[in-house]
This record gives structure tokens, C-alpha cells and sequence, in this order.
């Protein structure tokens, strides 16, 4: 007997088809659902690293014009050079992140009322590739202002962080969740969150007000970056500290988020030790972009951090059995 009778009829007036493609839908967390999410994280923080690669290489306005590269072509033209291959390539991976974000939608279609919480999740990510493309085209139609370039960066950072989230609930099981660790080290954990995202908030303004604008002629946001790159590093080692504490707690009472909060100090060690270079041997293109990209992985192992540190009241054992047989 079906379980789902109602869902049953109403599928019988679809065509045979779409009635057998949403029967291979998976109504569980399975493999292709494991595949295609983390696909979709690694897409979202490659196209961090491709949208640096354009700023970086002063490719910015490679393709002049939002949606089509020219008034006159779609794609690049040989004549644009590798200004427009790299600004035209960054486009393109665009199509390719939104086509694994709508991977993710469909695959959890059917658990969707079991799952809500995964499919809330991935129709952010869906709704967000979509407006950073809109977003992108504003960049692009403003001469790369500084502030909607920044903004853009930003919102791809949260887009790498609702992935992670993905990732982490569709290996937790539904239901109730009950904290796992001192609330205290909640409240610190949040803190220390804070104090990230104004780390990032202050590298991207003094990345705005820096020598890499994406075009040269793009104009810049005005800062003292000598100023903002103090500044920057002021938080920066708050985070470092604030972490470093809740690594060694972590570890001295065996919480279950220690080994997160150690990957997520090894980050940021790599991050201040990539930030110390840069400063000081003028900016070179390669640590900047790697700077970026390591922004975006901190955001999300903190994510992870906040996640796992609670755990779920009690699970049915079908729920249980599914996830052990995924």
C-alpha cells in the first residue's frame, strides 16, 4: 500500500513521464543527494575564486555590457582578449552553480514536508544564485563600484554558508534538537561569529579602497586602505583569540564541536598568515584571491561549529535506519 494515497491520485493526471521521474525522486537522503549538495558547496566557493580571478586580473569589464558580453554578441569575442575569456568564463560558471542549486531543490522535492528544513535551505541558495546574477549585471552596469562589488562578495560568502548549513542538517536527523554544549560557550560561539562577519565586513571595504578595482578605470571607494588594513586586522585577531578559547575548552571538556572549532582555528591561522603577506609584499594578486576564498571557508566552518553544537532530542528509528542505510 502507497504511504502517500493522496499524493498518489494526484500524480495519476500527470503525465507518465513526470509521474515516473518524481517516482525516482529520492524520499530520503541518499547518495545523489550527498553527490549533488556537496557539488553545489564546492561550485559556490569556486566561483568565489573566479569572481577574484576577475577582479584581480582587471577583467572586471572584460564583457562590458549585462546580460550579453557586447551590445552585439552573447559570448566573448577574440577581440576582447583574455579579459574577456576570464570575465566571460565567470559568467558562465554562474549557469552552472544555479543549475546545481536547482539540483538540489528538485532532488529534496519529495521530502520536502519531512525535510523542510533542507528544502528551505535550498531554495535560499536557489533565490540567491539568482539575485547574484542580477547583482552581478548591476556591478557590471555601475563601472564596479566598489560598495555593490563588495556587496556581491558578501553575498556569496552567505551563499557558501547556507551550503554548508545544507550539508551539515542533511546528515542530521530531523525532529527536535537539544543543546550539547555549556550555554555559555553558545553565547561565546555567537560572539565569536559576530566578530567574523566584521572581519570580512572590514576586508571587503579595504579591499574596496585598494589597488585592485577590476578595471582601471573603475573608481575606488575613497578610504585610506593603510588605515582600514589596521583596522581589518583589529577584529581579525579578536576572532583568533575568541577561538583559540573555545578550541582549548572544546578539547579540555570533550565537546562534540572540537575538532570543527580546531579546523576552523586552522583557517584562520592559514588566513592571518596569507593577510601578513600580502600586506607586506604589496598586495601580490595570488594572496589576495586566496585571502578571499579562505574568508569564505572560515564563514562556513563556522557554520558547522554553530550546527553541531546541538543535537536531536530523539529520532524515530525509520528516520534512524534510513540514514544509516545512505
Amino acid at each position: 500500500m502507497s504511504a502517500h494515497p493522496t499524493t498518489d491520485r494526484r500524480n495519476s493526471a500527470l503525465p507518465l513521464p513526470l509521474v515516473r521521474f518524481l517516482a525516482w525522486l529520492p524520499d530520503r537522503i541518499d547518495r545523489r543527494v550527498r553527490i549533488v549538495a556537496w557539488l553545489s558547496f564546492l561550485a559556490e566557493v569556486l566561483i568565489i575564486a573566479t569572481g577574484g580571478a576577475v577582479r584581480l586580473t582587471g577583467s572586471g569589464l572584460g564583457c562590458p555590457t549585462w546580460p550579453t558580453c557586447t551590445a552585439d554578441s552573447l559570448v566573448n569575442t577574440q577581440e576582447m582578449g583574455i579579459h574577456g575569456v576570464i570575465e566571460f568564463g565567470n559568467r558562465t560558471l554562474t549557469g552552472l552553480v544555479g543549475i546545481l542549486a536547482l539540483a538540489v531543490v528538485v532532488l529534496v522535492w519529495r521530502m520536502r514536508r519531512e525535510r523542510r528544513d533542507l528544502f528551505v535551505l535550498a531554495l535560499i541558495v536557489l533565490g540567491g544564485v539568482v539575485a547574484q546574477a542580477v547583482v552581478g549585471g548591476i556591478t557590471v552596469l555601475t563601472g564596479l563600484n566598489p560598495f555593490i562589488v563588495g556587496f556581491h562578495y558578501i553575498a556569496s560568502v552567505v551563499l557558501v554558508s547556507v551550503s554548508a548549513a545544507f550539508l551539515v542538517r542533511m546528515n542530521t536527523a530531523p525532529g527536535a534538537r537539544t543543546l550539547a554544549v555549556p550555554r555559555w560557550y553558545r553565547i561565546a560561539t555567537h560572539v565569536t561569529t559576530l566578530v567574523l562577519a566584521v572581519t570580512i565586513v572590514f576586508g571587503v571595504l579595504t579591499t574596496g579602497a585598494g589597488p585592485h578595482s577590476g578595471d582601471d578605470d573603475a573608481v575606488r571607494s575613497g578610504f585610506d586602505a593603510q588605515v582600514l588594513e589596521h583596522v581589518h586586522s583589529w577584529p581579525g585577531y579578536t576572532l583568533f583569540a575568541l577561538t583559540l578559547v573555545l578550541a582549548v575548552v572544546a578539547w579540555s571538556r570533550d565537546l562534540p564541536v572540537k575538532r570543527w572549532v580546531t579546523a576552523l582555528l586552522a583557517v584562520e591561522v592559514v588566513q592571518i598568515a596569507v593577510g601578513l603577506y600580502q600586506a607586506r609584499n604589496g598586495l601580490p594578486e595570488w594572496a589576495v584571491g586566496t585571502h578571499m576564498v579562505l574568508a569564505a571557508l572560515a564563514a562556513a566552518t563556522m557554520v558547522v561549529v554553530v550546527l553541531k553544537q546541538k543535537t536531536p532530542v530523539a529520532a524515530p528509528a525509520r528516520l534512524m535506519a534510513q540514514t544509516a542505510r545512505s
